[in-house]
Formats: C-alpha cells, sequence, structure tokens
C-alpha cells in the first residue's frame, strides 16, 4: 500500500507528464497479457510517447488543473492514459493498431493541445501519416523536380555520346511557336 508521500509523488509526476503532452488519450490495456502489454508500450515510447497506469483516484488528481481534467474526472473501471509528447498521431496510431489485435484496448476520450476530441476525431488522427511520413513526402515533393531535371541532362548526354546531338537537342527542346509572318 502506498503512503501519502507516494502518493504525491506519483500525482506530481503524472502532472508534469500531462502538462509537457501534447496530446493525452484515455484508453485501457488491462486485461491483456504482459507480452502484449509490454509491445503496446514498446511502440508508444518509440512514437515519444507514454503508457501509463494508475489508480483512477490518483490519474483524477494529477488531471486538476491540466487540460485533461474533464477528460479524467469521475472515472469509473479499468483505465490507461497514453501521453503523446511529440508526434499525436503516431501515438494514436500504436494504439489504434494495439486495438486491431485487442478489443480490450480502445479509444475512450482524447485532449489534442488542449482540445477535447470526439472518439470519432481520434480515429481520424490515428489514420493521419505519421510526422516522420509527412516529411518523407515533402521531401520528395521538394526533391521531384531536381530529380526530373538530372533525368533529362543524363539523358542529353548519352545521347551526344551516342553521336545524335541533333536527336537530343529536339527531344529536350520545347518547342516554340513559330512565326508565320516572317515566313
Amino acid at each position: 500500500m502506498l503512503d501519502r508521500a507516494q502518493k504525491e509523488s506519483i500525482v506530481e509526476g503524472l502532472k508534469g507528464d500531462f502538462d509537457k503532452a501534447k496530446a493525452v488519450f484515455l484508453t485501457n490495456i488491462i486485461g491483456i497479457s504482459s507480452n502484449d502489454s509490454v509491445e503496446i508500450r514498446k511502440n508508444v515510447r518509440e512514437a515519444n510517447g507514454k503508457v501509463i497506469i494508475a489508480r483512477n483516484t490518483l490519474l483524477t488528481r494529477a488531471g486538476a488543473g491540466t487540460p485533461a481534467e474533464g477528460m479524467l474526472k469521475d472515472l469509473k473501471g479499468p483505465h490507461a492514459v497514453a501521453v503523446a509528447y511529440d508526434d499525436a498521431a503516431a501515438v494514436a496510431k500504436c494504439l489504434k493498431n494495439a486495438s486491431k489485435d485487442h478489443e480490450i484496448v480502445e479509444f475512450k476520450a482524447g485532449i489534442l493541445d488542449g482540445t477535447e476530441l470526439s472518439i470519432a476525431d481520434l480515429k481520424q488522427l490515428a489514420d493521419l501519416p505519421s510526422r516522420d511520413e509527412m516529411l518523407g513526402t515533402l521531401l520528395a515533393t521538394f526533391n521531384a523536380p531536381i530529380s526530373a531535371l538530372a533525368r533529362v541532362l543524363y539523358a542529353v548526354q548519352e545521347q551526344k555520346g551516342s553521336g545524335s546531338t541533333e536527336e537530343a537537342t529536339e527531344q529536350v527542346a520545347v518547342e516554340e511557336p513559330k512565326d508565320e509572318t516572317n515566313e
């Protein structure tokens, strides 16, 4: 049994986690095997998040004065809290993937940047690509014109090397409209 000092320490730690968090998700992982629980926690940790399991009274006390206060008020039954420090979509995706394998894991409530989200909003957030995937797509978009130019220049070089300079120039050059008045 925890004494008052230990409970206050836990509450302060949870309050600090809630204050630093970009998003907080209320879910449940109690009732699944320990190996599956460890796997879920590992996936969330890799997404720069944290899964917290504590007594409902401690969660309620820790949520007081934070944006998660309304979500953590009057909790009944088993709960776990997933906290996203950086990429909320990646943590939500971890929980959604876990819910495919385990019926117990489900979104119960969530907060993103101080705004409460509905269950439908949480599912849409989980369907978003992660920050790394979005940055990769953006980088590929930026590199596309450069790659196309490099391919064209390489094709011109190859055709010049084979001796058909006129064909390379005709294929690469953009045809300009001819002025029919001068002819």
